[in-house]
Protein backbone atom coordinates (compact mmCIF):
# COMPACT_ATOMS: atom_id res chain seq x y z
CA UNK A 1 0.00 0.00 0.00
CA UNK A 2 1.88 3.50 -1.13
CA UNK A 3 0.15 5.20 1.23
CA UNK A 4 2.84 3.35 4.19
CA UNK A 5 6.08 5.43 4.47
CA UNK A 6 9.11 3.53 6.29
CA UNK A 7 10.03 6.60 8.25
CA UNK A 8 6.83 7.16 9.55
CA UNK A 9 7.05 3.71 11.18
CA UNK A 10 10.44 3.91 12.39
CA UNK A 11 10.01 3.41 15.90
CA UNK A 12 11.84 1.16 18.41
CA UNK A 13 11.50 -2.28 17.64
CA UNK A 14 9.97 -5.17 19.82
CA UNK A 15 6.08 -3.68 20.30
CA UNK A 16 5.02 -6.30 20.31
CA UNK A 17 0.91 -6.39 22.36
CA UNK A 18 0.77 -7.26 25.73
CA UNK A 19 -2.19 -7.27 27.70
CA UNK A 20 -3.22 -7.74 31.47
CA UNK A 21 -6.78 -8.48 33.06
CA UNK A 22 -7.11 -5.87 36.08
CA UNK A 23 -10.69 -7.09 36.86
CA UNK A 24 -10.15 -8.37 40.29
CA UNK A 25 -9.76 -4.92 41.11
CA UNK A 26 -13.10 -3.44 40.63
CA UNK A 27 -16.71 -4.31 41.48
CA UNK A 28 -17.73 -7.83 39.46
CA UNK A 29 -20.09 -7.52 36.66
CA UNK A 30 -21.68 -10.57 34.73
CA UNK A 31 -24.40 -10.04 31.54
CA UNK A 32 -26.93 -12.96 32.00
CA UNK A 33 -30.04 -14.14 31.43
CA UNK A 34 -32.23 -16.40 28.85
CA UNK A 35 -32.31 -16.59 25.62
CA UNK A 36 -33.68 -12.98 25.28
CA UNK A 37 -30.07 -12.30 27.00
CA UNK A 38 -28.31 -14.73 24.09
CA UNK A 39 -28.05 -11.00 21.90
CA UNK A 40 -26.58 -7.90 23.15
CA UNK A 41 -24.49 -7.40 26.22
CA UNK A 42 -23.13 -3.56 25.16
CA UNK A 43 -20.66 -1.38 27.48
CA UNK A 44 -20.28 2.59 26.96
CA UNK A 45 -17.38 4.11 27.81
CA UNK A 46 -17.87 7.76 28.30
CA UNK A 47 -16.89 10.74 31.15
CA UNK A 48 -19.45 11.20 33.20
CA UNK A 49 -18.06 13.11 36.44
CA UNK A 50 -15.48 15.68 34.32
CA UNK A 51 -12.11 13.62 35.50
CA UNK A 52 -10.96 13.12 32.58
CA UNK A 53 -10.90 9.05 33.30
CA UNK A 54 -13.34 7.18 31.10
CA UNK A 55 -16.02 5.62 33.08
CA UNK A 56 -18.45 2.46 32.07
CA UNK A 57 -21.80 1.74 31.91
CA UNK A 58 -22.22 -1.94 31.10
CA UNK A 59 -25.74 -3.93 30.38
CA UNK A 60 -26.82 -6.48 32.78
CA UNK A 61 -29.46 -8.09 30.98
CA UNK A 62 -31.32 -10.11 33.73
CA UNK A 63 -29.03 -8.47 36.16
CA UNK A 64 -28.95 -5.15 36.99
CA UNK A 65 -26.98 -2.82 34.83
CA UNK A 66 -23.81 -1.58 36.64
CA UNK A 67 -22.45 1.58 36.54
CA UNK A 68 -18.28 2.22 37.08
CA UNK A 69 -16.51 4.82 38.35
CA UNK A 70 -12.72 4.82 36.80
CA UNK A 71 -10.49 5.66 39.99
CA UNK A 72 -7.66 4.75 38.15
CA UNK A 73 -4.24 6.65 38.58
CA UNK A 74 -2.03 7.88 35.77
CA UNK A 75 -0.62 5.19 34.06
CA UNK A 76 -1.13 2.43 36.68
CA UNK A 77 -3.86 -0.41 37.13
CA UNK A 78 -7.18 -0.23 36.02
CA UNK A 79 -9.51 0.49 39.04
CA UNK A 80 -12.92 1.53 39.06
CA UNK A 81 -15.92 1.86 41.88
CA UNK A 82 -19.38 1.13 41.76
CA UNK A 83 -21.51 3.88 40.70
CA UNK A 84 -24.54 5.54 42.31
CA UNK A 85 -27.91 4.02 39.94
CA UNK A 86 -30.94 2.65 40.75
CA UNK A 87 -31.17 -0.99 39.47
CA UNK A 88 -32.10 -1.29 36.07
CA UNK A 89 -32.64 -4.57 34.44
CA UNK A 90 -33.54 -5.86 30.77
CA UNK A 91 -30.88 -3.70 29.13
CA UNK A 92 -28.92 -5.22 26.30
CA UNK A 93 -26.94 -2.20 25.92
CA UNK A 94 -26.44 1.65 26.11
CA UNK A 95 -25.10 4.12 23.76
CA UNK A 96 -23.58 7.83 25.33
CA UNK A 97 -24.02 10.89 23.64
CA UNK A 98 -24.92 14.44 24.69
CA UNK A 99 -28.86 14.41 23.77
CA UNK A 100 -29.42 18.29 25.09
CA UNK A 101 -26.04 19.37 24.25
CA UNK A 102 -25.69 20.55 27.77
CA UNK A 103 -22.35 19.63 27.98
CA UNK A 104 -23.17 16.64 30.37
CA UNK A 105 -23.28 13.17 28.68
CA UNK A 106 -26.58 11.17 28.46
CA UNK A 107 -27.20 7.48 27.84
CA UNK A 108 -29.69 5.84 25.29
CA UNK A 109 -30.25 2.36 26.82
CA UNK A 110 -31.44 -0.53 24.55
CA UNK A 111 -33.40 -2.92 26.52
CA UNK A 112 -35.81 -6.06 26.48
CA UNK A 113 -39.04 -3.99 27.15
CA UNK A 114 -39.06 -0.22 26.28
CA UNK A 115 -36.32 1.85 26.05
CA UNK A 116 -34.88 4.38 28.05
CA UNK A 117 -33.30 8.18 27.82
CA UNK A 118 -31.40 8.78 30.57
CA UNK A 119 -30.40 12.73 31.25
CA UNK A 120 -27.43 13.22 32.67
CA UNK A 121 -27.22 15.79 35.37
CA UNK A 122 -23.02 15.59 36.48
CA UNK A 123 -21.26 13.58 39.13
CA UNK A 124 -22.34 10.28 37.38
CA UNK A 125 -25.75 10.87 38.36
CA UNK A 126 -28.76 10.27 36.10
CA UNK A 127 -32.22 10.51 35.68
CA UNK A 128 -34.87 8.74 33.64
CA UNK A 129 -35.89 12.01 30.95
CA UNK A 130 -37.73 9.41 28.51
CA UNK A 131 -40.87 10.83 28.97
CA UNK A 132 -39.05 14.79 29.14
CA UNK A 133 -38.16 14.51 25.50
CA UNK A 134 -40.94 13.17 24.03
CA UNK A 135 -39.97 9.53 23.31
CA UNK A 136 -42.70 7.07 23.75
CA UNK A 137 -40.83 3.57 23.09
CA UNK A 138 -43.19 0.65 22.77
CA UNK A 139 -42.48 -3.07 24.90
CA UNK A 140 -39.99 -4.45 22.02
CA UNK A 141 -36.59 -6.34 21.60
CA UNK A 142 -34.19 -3.68 20.91
CA UNK A 143 -30.56 -4.74 20.07
CA UNK A 144 -29.20 -1.99 17.95
CA UNK A 145 -29.15 1.62 18.12
CA UNK A 146 -27.19 4.58 15.94
CA UNK A 147 -27.94 8.90 15.82
CA UNK A 148 -27.14 11.79 14.54
CA UNK A 149 -27.76 15.20 14.16
CA UNK A 150 -30.03 16.42 11.11
CA UNK A 151 -28.96 19.92 9.76
CA UNK A 152 -31.21 22.47 12.11
CA UNK A 153 -32.41 20.02 14.27
CA UNK A 154 -31.85 21.10 18.43
CA UNK A 155 -32.24 16.94 19.38
CA UNK A 156 -30.13 14.06 17.38
CA UNK A 157 -32.05 11.77 15.01
CA UNK A 158 -32.56 8.29 16.99
CA UNK A 159 -32.80 5.06 15.23
CA UNK A 160 -33.25 1.86 17.17
CA UNK A 161 -32.96 -1.89 15.68
CA UNK A 162 -35.62 -4.32 17.01
CA UNK A 163 -34.39 -8.26 16.50
CA UNK A 164 -37.10 -10.93 16.99
CA UNK A 165 -41.18 -10.13 17.56
CA UNK A 166 -41.79 -11.49 20.95
CA UNK A 167 -45.34 -11.07 20.28
CA UNK A 168 -45.38 -13.31 17.16
CA UNK A 169 -46.86 -16.50 18.15
CA UNK A 170 -45.00 -17.66 14.73
CA UNK A 171 -41.34 -16.66 15.96
CA UNK A 172 -38.81 -17.31 16.71
CA UNK A 173 -37.94 -17.65 13.46
CA UNK A 174 -38.99 -15.47 9.89
CA UNK A 175 -40.61 -13.32 12.69
CA UNK A 176 -38.08 -10.18 12.76
CA UNK A 177 -39.34 -7.02 14.19
CA UNK A 178 -39.73 -3.53 12.18
CA UNK A 179 -37.05 -0.54 13.19
CA UNK A 180 -37.67 3.09 14.52
CA UNK A 181 -36.43 6.26 13.18
CA UNK A 182 -37.57 9.20 15.96
CA UNK A 183 -36.99 13.37 14.63
CA UNK A 184 -37.43 15.45 16.95
CA UNK A 185 -40.17 18.04 16.57
CA UNK A 186 -39.41 21.00 18.10
CA UNK A 187 -37.88 20.63 21.48
CA UNK A 188 -39.42 16.60 21.87
CA UNK A 189 -39.56 13.80 19.99
CA UNK A 190 -42.10 13.10 17.60
CA UNK A 191 -43.58 9.65 16.74
CA UNK A 192 -42.04 6.68 15.40
CA UNK A 193 -40.97 6.33 11.88
CA UNK A 194 -41.32 2.43 11.13
CA UNK A 195 -38.04 1.09 8.87
CA UNK A 196 -39.47 -1.61 7.36
CA UNK A 197 -38.94 -4.68 6.05
CA UNK A 198 -36.37 -5.36 9.37
CA UNK A 199 -34.52 -8.72 9.48
CA UNK A 200 -33.64 -8.39 13.01
CA UNK A 201 -30.96 -5.80 13.31
CA UNK A 202 -27.72 -6.41 15.29
CA UNK A 203 -25.79 -3.27 14.70
CA UNK A 204 -26.66 -0.20 12.83
CA UNK A 205 -24.36 2.79 11.65
CA UNK A 206 -25.12 6.45 10.28
CA UNK A 207 -21.85 7.53 8.34
CA UNK A 208 -21.61 9.99 5.78
CA UNK A 209 -19.29 7.19 4.00
CA UNK A 210 -19.37 8.85 0.74
CA UNK A 211 -18.24 12.05 2.56
CA UNK A 212 -20.45 14.26 0.67
CA UNK A 213 -22.44 15.63 3.06
CA UNK A 214 -24.81 13.00 3.09
CA UNK A 215 -24.87 10.52 6.18
CA UNK A 216 -26.58 6.94 5.42
CA UNK A 217 -28.17 4.49 7.82
CA UNK A 218 -26.69 1.13 7.41
CA UNK A 219 -28.44 -1.44 9.47
CA UNK A 220 -26.75 -4.79 9.75
CA UNK A 221 -28.92 -8.18 9.77
CA UNK A 222 -28.94 -12.00 11.31
CA UNK A 223 -29.57 -14.54 9.33
CA UNK A 224 -30.66 -16.91 11.78
CA UNK A 225 -34.02 -15.45 12.41
CA UNK A 226 -34.79 -14.30 8.89
CA UNK A 227 -33.61 -17.52 7.28
CA UNK A 228 -34.60 -16.37 3.86
CA UNK A 229 -34.95 -13.10 1.95
CA UNK A 230 -33.44 -10.51 4.01
CA UNK A 231 -29.80 -8.93 3.45
CA UNK A 232 -27.82 -6.16 4.77
CA UNK A 233 -29.84 -2.42 4.42
CA UNK A 234 -28.46 0.99 4.11
CA UNK A 235 -30.97 3.68 4.04
CA UNK A 236 -31.01 7.38 2.83
CA UNK A 237 -32.23 9.72 6.38
CA UNK A 238 -33.97 12.46 4.78
CA UNK A 239 -36.49 11.72 3.54
CA UNK A 240 -36.22 7.48 4.81
CA UNK A 241 -35.65 5.18 1.84
CA UNK A 242 -33.89 2.32 1.56
CA UNK A 243 -31.13 2.48 -1.06
CA UNK A 244 -32.57 0.88 -4.21
CA UNK A 245 -29.53 0.48 -5.58
CA UNK A 246 -27.67 -1.11 -2.79
CA UNK A 247 -26.47 -4.80 -3.28
CA UNK A 248 -28.48 -7.22 -1.49
CA UNK A 249 -26.19 -9.79 0.44
CA UNK A 250 -27.07 -11.30 3.39
CA UNK A 251 -24.78 -12.80 6.34
CA UNK A 252 -25.62 -13.34 9.75
CA UNK A 253 -24.72 -9.94 11.40
CA UNK A 254 -23.70 -9.07 14.55
CA UNK A 255 -21.36 -5.82 14.68
CA UNK A 256 -19.90 -3.10 12.86
CA UNK A 257 -16.84 -1.64 12.28
CA UNK A 258 -15.67 1.48 10.93
CA UNK A 259 -12.55 3.43 10.09
CA UNK A 260 -10.80 4.38 7.42
CA UNK A 261 -7.34 1.78 6.99
CA UNK A 262 -6.60 2.45 3.52
CA UNK A 263 -5.70 6.31 3.63
CA UNK A 264 -7.93 7.43 1.33
CA UNK A 265 -9.64 9.57 3.56
CA UNK A 266 -12.87 7.11 3.13
CA UNK A 267 -14.00 4.66 5.74
CA UNK A 268 -13.74 0.66 5.34
CA UNK A 269 -16.76 -1.21 7.51
CA UNK A 270 -16.07 -4.51 9.41
CA UNK A 271 -19.14 -6.56 10.15
CA UNK A 272 -19.24 -9.44 12.27
CA UNK A 273 -20.64 -12.94 11.37
CA UNK A 274 -21.23 -16.44 12.59
CA UNK A 275 -18.39 -17.21 10.22
CA UNK A 276 -16.29 -15.10 8.09
CA UNK A 277 -15.75 -11.09 9.28
CA UNK A 278 -16.65 -9.30 6.66
CA UNK A 279 -13.95 -5.92 5.45
CA UNK A 280 -15.15 -4.47 2.49
CA UNK A 281 -12.87 -1.59 1.63
CA UNK A 282 -14.90 1.57 0.48
CA UNK A 283 -14.35 2.90 -2.98
CA UNK A 284 -16.35 6.06 -3.25
CA UNK A 285 -19.56 4.68 -4.66
CA UNK A 286 -19.26 1.48 -3.72
CA UNK A 287 -17.88 -1.31 -1.04
CA UNK A 288 -15.37 -4.19 -2.15
CA UNK A 289 -14.99 -7.39 -0.38
CA UNK A 290 -11.23 -7.79 0.88
CA UNK A 291 -9.13 -10.15 -0.09
CA UNK A 292 -8.58 -13.37 2.31
CA UNK A 293 -4.84 -12.55 1.96
CA UNK A 294 -5.52 -9.39 3.83
CA UNK A 295 -6.28 -11.73 7.44
CA UNK A 296 -9.33 -10.14 8.96
CA UNK A 297 -11.82 -12.69 7.64
CA UNK A 298 -11.03 -14.80 11.58
CA UNK A 299 -13.48 -17.36 10.50
CA UNK A 300 -12.27 -20.00 12.92
CA UNK A 301 -10.50 -20.22 16.17
CA UNK A 302 -7.01 -19.68 15.86
CA UNK A 303 -6.28 -22.44 18.84
CA UNK A 304 -7.74 -24.87 21.05
CA UNK A 305 -8.70 -26.85 17.40
CA UNK A 306 -12.06 -26.72 16.90
CA UNK A 307 -12.46 -26.64 13.31
CA UNK A 308 -16.14 -25.19 13.02
CA UNK A 309 -17.00 -21.30 12.06
CA UNK A 310 -16.50 -18.75 14.69
CA UNK A 311 -19.09 -16.37 16.17
CA UNK A 312 -17.86 -12.91 16.18
CA UNK A 313 -19.81 -10.32 17.96
CA UNK A 314 -18.97 -6.70 19.23
CA UNK A 315 -15.15 -5.21 16.37
CA UNK A 316 -13.60 -2.13 16.58
CA UNK A 317 -10.37 -0.44 15.01
CA UNK A 318 -7.87 1.31 16.90
CA UNK A 319 -3.93 1.34 17.45
CA UNK A 320 -3.19 -0.47 19.98
CA UNK A 321 0.39 0.00 19.78
CA UNK A 322 0.33 3.50 18.25
CA UNK A 323 2.84 2.54 15.17
CA UNK A 324 0.34 4.70 12.96
CA UNK A 325 -1.27 1.56 11.91
CA UNK A 326 -4.54 0.74 12.87
CA UNK A 327 -4.86 -3.08 14.68
CA UNK A 328 -8.53 -4.54 15.06
CA UNK A 329 -10.37 -6.36 18.18
CA UNK A 330 -12.95 -8.72 17.71
CA UNK A 331 -15.20 -10.10 20.34
CA UNK A 332 -16.18 -13.88 19.85
CA UNK A 333 -18.26 -16.34 21.63
CA UNK A 334 -20.86 -18.93 20.32
CA UNK A 335 -25.01 -17.55 21.23
CA UNK A 336 -25.29 -20.26 24.07
CA UNK A 337 -24.65 -23.80 23.01
CA UNK A 338 -24.92 -23.77 19.25
CA UNK A 339 -23.34 -27.09 17.83
CA UNK A 340 -22.65 -25.58 14.52
CA UNK A 341 -20.17 -23.29 15.60
CA UNK A 342 -17.11 -23.38 17.81
CA UNK A 343 -17.69 -23.60 21.44
CA UNK A 344 -14.23 -21.80 22.60
CA UNK A 345 -13.98 -19.24 20.63
CA UNK A 346 -11.01 -16.74 21.90
CA UNK A 347 -11.57 -13.13 20.86
CA UNK A 348 -8.78 -11.81 18.08
CA UNK A 349 -6.96 -8.73 18.35
CA UNK A 350 -5.47 -8.34 14.61
CA UNK A 351 -2.49 -6.11 14.37
CA UNK A 352 -1.71 -4.73 11.00
CA UNK A 353 1.72 -4.92 9.46
CA UNK A 354 3.83 -2.39 7.40
CA UNK A 355 2.28 -4.14 4.64
CA UNK A 356 -1.38 -3.75 5.24
CA UNK A 357 -1.56 -7.34 6.08
CA UNK A 358 -3.09 -7.85 9.67
CA UNK A 359 -1.76 -11.13 11.95
CA UNK A 360 -3.16 -12.47 15.08
CA UNK A 361 -1.65 -11.61 18.59
CA UNK A 362 -4.70 -12.33 21.06
CA UNK A 363 -2.35 -15.23 22.25
CA UNK A 364 1.14 -14.04 22.68
CA UNK A 365 -0.68 -10.46 23.95
CA UNK A 366 -2.29 -12.69 26.75
CA UNK A 367 -5.95 -11.85 26.46
CA UNK A 368 -7.76 -14.49 23.78
CA UNK A 369 -10.14 -15.50 26.72
CA UNK A 370 -12.57 -18.25 25.46
CA UNK A 371 -15.99 -17.06 27.29
CA UNK A 372 -18.95 -16.16 25.53
CA UNK A 373 -17.54 -12.77 24.98
CA UNK A 374 -20.14 -9.91 23.84
CA UNK A 375 -19.58 -6.09 23.23
CA UNK A 376 -15.98 -4.59 24.19
CA UNK A 377 -14.89 -1.13 23.90
CA UNK A 378 -11.05 0.21 22.95
CA UNK A 379 -10.07 3.25 25.21
CA UNK A 380 -7.31 4.51 27.35
CA UNK A 381 -8.74 4.32 30.70
CA UNK A 382 -5.20 5.24 32.92
CA UNK A 383 -4.30 8.24 31.01
CA UNK A 384 -1.21 6.39 29.55
CA UNK A 385 -1.78 6.46 25.74
CA UNK A 386 -2.12 2.88 25.26
CA UNK A 387 -5.60 2.10 24.43
CA UNK A 388 -7.12 -0.50 26.97
CA UNK A 389 -9.48 -3.31 26.11
CA UNK A 390 -13.08 -3.58 28.40
CA UNK A 391 -14.66 -7.44 27.19
CA UNK A 392 -17.98 -7.98 28.30
CA UNK A 393 -19.15 -11.89 28.64
CA UNK A 394 -22.63 -13.53 28.45
CA UNK A 395 -22.66 -15.43 32.05
CA UNK A 396 -18.68 -14.78 33.07
CA UNK A 397 -17.31 -11.77 34.29
CA UNK A 398 -16.29 -8.45 32.95
CA UNK A 399 -13.02 -8.13 31.72
CA UNK A 400 -10.97 -5.29 31.76
CA UNK A 401 -7.45 -5.05 30.22
CA UNK A 402 -4.69 -2.76 30.59
CA UNK A 403 -2.45 -2.45 27.78
CA UNK A 404 1.10 -3.24 28.86
CA UNK A 405 2.72 -3.48 25.39
CA UNK A 406 6.40 -1.84 25.76
CA UNK A 407 8.22 0.65 23.51
CA UNK A 408 4.76 1.89 21.95
CA UNK A 409 5.26 4.60 19.35
CA UNK A 410 3.83 8.24 19.82
CA UNK A 411 0.17 9.31 19.70
CA UNK A 412 -2.24 12.31 19.47
CA UNK A 413 -5.72 12.40 20.60
CA UNK A 414 -8.22 15.09 18.94
CA UNK A 415 -11.34 16.53 20.54
CA UNK A 416 -13.70 18.08 18.22
CA UNK A 417 -16.32 20.39 20.18
CA UNK A 418 -19.18 22.54 19.08
CA UNK A 419 -20.53 25.60 20.52
CA UNK A 420 -24.17 25.32 20.83
CA UNK A 421 -26.24 21.88 19.37
CA UNK A 422 -24.48 18.77 18.85
CA UNK A 423 -21.61 19.74 20.97
CA UNK A 424 -19.58 16.91 20.57
CA UNK A 425 -19.84 17.15 16.66
CA UNK A 426 -21.26 14.30 15.76
CA UNK A 427 -20.82 14.12 12.01
CA UNK A 428 -17.42 15.45 11.84
CA UNK A 429 -14.52 13.84 10.58
CA UNK A 430 -10.94 14.74 12.18
CA UNK A 431 -7.77 14.32 10.38
CA UNK A 432 -4.89 14.21 11.63
CA UNK A 433 -1.47 15.05 9.53
CA UNK A 434 1.87 13.92 9.95
CA UNK A 435 4.95 12.10 8.58
CA UNK A 436 3.85 12.89 5.23
CA UNK A 437 0.36 10.56 5.28
CA UNK A 438 -2.93 11.61 6.69
CA UNK A 439 -5.26 9.69 9.00
CA UNK A 440 -8.75 10.27 9.01
CA UNK A 441 -11.83 9.44 11.40
CA UNK A 442 -15.83 9.95 11.51
CA UNK A 443 -17.60 11.04 14.87
CA UNK A 444 -20.19 8.36 15.38
CA UNK A 445 -22.93 7.47 17.21
CA UNK A 446 -23.86 3.82 16.56
CA UNK A 447 -22.06 0.37 15.29
CA UNK A 448 -20.28 -1.87 17.67
CA UNK A 449 -22.39 -4.50 19.00
CA UNK A 450 -25.15 -2.73 21.65
CA UNK A 451 -21.97 -0.08 22.86
CA UNK A 452 -20.18 2.68 22.15
CA UNK A 453 -17.95 5.48 23.02
CA UNK A 454 -18.16 9.71 23.64
CA UNK A 455 -14.24 9.77 23.62
CA UNK A 456 -12.17 12.06 21.87
CA UNK A 457 -10.19 10.49 18.36
CA UNK A 458 -7.31 8.19 19.34
CA UNK A 459 -4.13 8.01 16.36
CA UNK A 460 -1.20 6.43 16.85
CA UNK A 461 1.92 8.28 15.35
CA UNK A 462 4.82 6.05 15.41
CA UNK A 463 8.07 7.76 15.40
CA UNK A 464 7.04 11.18 14.58
CA UNK A 465 7.27 13.66 16.99
CA UNK A 466 5.08 16.45 15.31
CA UNK A 467 1.36 16.75 14.20
CA UNK A 468 -1.42 18.78 13.21
CA UNK A 469 -5.12 18.38 13.15
CA UNK A 470 -8.07 19.91 11.50
CA UNK A 471 -11.68 19.25 11.61
CA UNK A 472 -14.40 18.97 8.83
CA UNK A 473 -17.27 19.70 11.03
CA UNK A 474 -20.85 18.35 10.31
CA UNK A 475 -21.88 22.01 7.88
CA UNK A 476 -18.70 20.63 5.79
CA UNK A 477 -16.44 23.90 6.86
CA UNK A 478 -13.38 22.83 8.25
CA UNK A 479 -11.12 24.11 10.30
CA UNK A 480 -7.65 25.52 9.91
CA UNK A 481 -4.82 22.92 10.31
CA UNK A 482 -3.19 23.62 13.70
CA UNK A 483 -0.10 21.49 15.23
CA UNK A 484 -1.33 19.20 18.01
CA UNK A 485 0.62 18.40 20.83
CA UNK A 486 1.92 14.79 21.30
CA UNK A 487 1.45 12.20 23.36
CA UNK A 488 -1.58 14.52 24.86
CA UNK A 489 -5.37 15.35 24.18
CA UNK A 490 -6.05 18.23 21.87
CA UNK A 491 -9.12 20.19 21.91
CA UNK A 492 -10.36 21.78 18.64
CA UNK A 493 -13.69 24.53 18.93
CA UNK A 494 -16.05 26.07 16.06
Amino acid sequence: MKWLVALFLAFPAGAEPLFTNDAALSPPHVYGGGWEHFVGGGVAVFDCNADARPDIFAAGGENPASLLINTSEPRAALRFVAGNMAPLTGVTGAYPLDIDSDGQIDLALLRVGPNLLLRGLGGCRFVDATADWGLAPRDAWTTAFAATWEKAAALPTLVFGNYVDRGNPAGPFEACDVNELYRPKGPIYGDAETISPGYCALSMLISDWQRNGEPELRISNDRHYYVRGGYEQMFYLSPLAERQSWPHFSLWGMGIASRDISGDGLPEVLMTSMGDQLLQFNRGDHFENAPYSLGTYAQRPFLGGDGRPSTGWHAEFGDVDNDGLVDLFIAKGNVDQMPSNAIHDPNNLLMQGADGVFYEAAAAAGLATTDRSRGAALADLNADGKLDIVVMNRRAPLEVWRNMTNETGNWAAIEPVMAGVNRRAVGAWVELRAGGRVQAAEVTIGGGHAGGQALAQHFGLGAQSEAEARVIWPDGTASAWQSVAINAITQISK
